[in-house]
């Protein structure tokens, strides 16, 4: 009888032991859900607009931006790249960023003067002629790019510069004469004036609408990189010729959303804007390699790449000049001074 109450007692007790055991696993379970759910309600995903496909250096390198963030975030922050227009097309890209439409994006910088005329700092002709002295004017300008960008609502990462601007033309170009009427590509403001000043005419056109331009006639010549003619094989829409001006050195810039970026936690802001501070250094190693390689492929698809005479030469540093002048009178003093911090 004592024996059949002891194992009575024991198994009430075993029982009751159970019963907790099994709350308490069942409140394990409901705090690691919560914990999961609170870790997948801090995770965020941004989708990064490219305005250029994606072989392009500056979107591979955009790419490879992206896929370093998302790996070493440990899932914090995923980002995924659309390039070549797809999510919204290069003109619309900054705008689309500041407004919240999507988080991160990256722009050719000087397209937006009337956003914030220091953007168009890098493509004023022949202030800088070589990637030292790109590097130079980018350094002047940084501190003050990054204050307007934030006071637009944007958070600046990086900036990468393309190959040396030249002249593209389906005809020899020997003397002023020869521009005079020439239909040309513009992509900015700053390729609009200097059509204006040199008695081209322009179209503005975007990237992708190169190949088309030119093999229906619209436009006949631009100024652009080597990188962009070798990507549209420019040779095969009629034009022979790639004069090696070297006119400026424009730059990409990715920036990112404000309200996007305060999301994040500081660690994976550092974390960023290290990787940001990786890409750029890569960019330009790419934009350097490209201004050698790309220049050879234009020449070994059979177009004539050499240099504009002196006299055309000293055309364009004079409407440089100009040019000079009159975009400082527009950049006011924040303009003035970051010419004068460069010289």
């Amino acid at each position: 009888m004592i024996f059949t109450k002891a194992t009575s007692q024991i198994t009430k007790l075993i029982h009751f032991i159970g019963g907790k055991m099994r709350i308490l696993k069942k409140i394990g379970i409901i705090i690691t859900s919560l914990l999961i759910s609170a870790g997948a309600s801090n995770a965020e995903t941004w989708n990064m607009a490219l305005a250029y496909g994606a072989g392009n250096f500056h979107s591979a390198n955009a790419a490879e931006f992206a896929k370093a963030v998302t790996e070493k975030s440990g899932g914090k922050l995923t980002i995924k790249t659309h390039p070549g227009g797809s999510l919204f097309k290069g003109g619309a890209i900054l705008r689309a960023v500041q407004t919240g439409q999507t988080q991160i994006g990256e722009r050719f910088m000087s397209a937006h003067g009337k956003f914030d005329p220091l953007l168009e700092i890098d493509s004023i002709p022949f202030v800088a002629q070589s990637y030292s002295d790109a590097q130079k004017l980018y350094n002047a300008s940084k501190a003050e790019l990054v204050k307007g960008l934030d006071e637009k609502g944007l958070v600046f990462l990086y900036a990468v510069p393309w190959p040396a601007q030249g002249l593209y033309s389906k005809k020899a170009i020997n003397s002023v004469n020869d521009l005079k009427g020439l239909k040309f590509r513009a992509y900015n403001s700053a390729t609009i004036r200097i059509a204006e000043l040199t008695g081209m005419k322009p179209t503005k056109l975007e990237a992708v609408a190169i190949s088309q331009a030119f093999s229906t006639g619209m436009v006949e010549s631009m100024i652009t990189s080597p990188t962009t003619g070798k990507n549209s094989k420019i040779w095969e829409n009629g034009v022979k010729y790639f004069y090696d001006i070297a006119a400026w050195f424009p730059k990409n810039m990715v920036v990112v959303n404000k309200k996007a970026w305060n999301k994040l936690d500081s660690s994976t802001q550092k974390l960023v804007m290290k990787q940001a501070a990786l890409a750029e250094r890569k960019g330009w190693q790419l934009s350097k390699m490209g201004n050698v390689a790309d220049k050879k492929a234009l020449a070994d698809a059979g177009m004539v790449v050499g240099k504009v005479n002196s006299a055309l030469q000293s055309h364009f540093e004079k409407t440089g000049a100009t040019m000079a002048k009159e975009w400082a009178d527009r950049a006011g003093s924040r303009g003035q001074a970051v010419l004068s911090a460069y010289k």
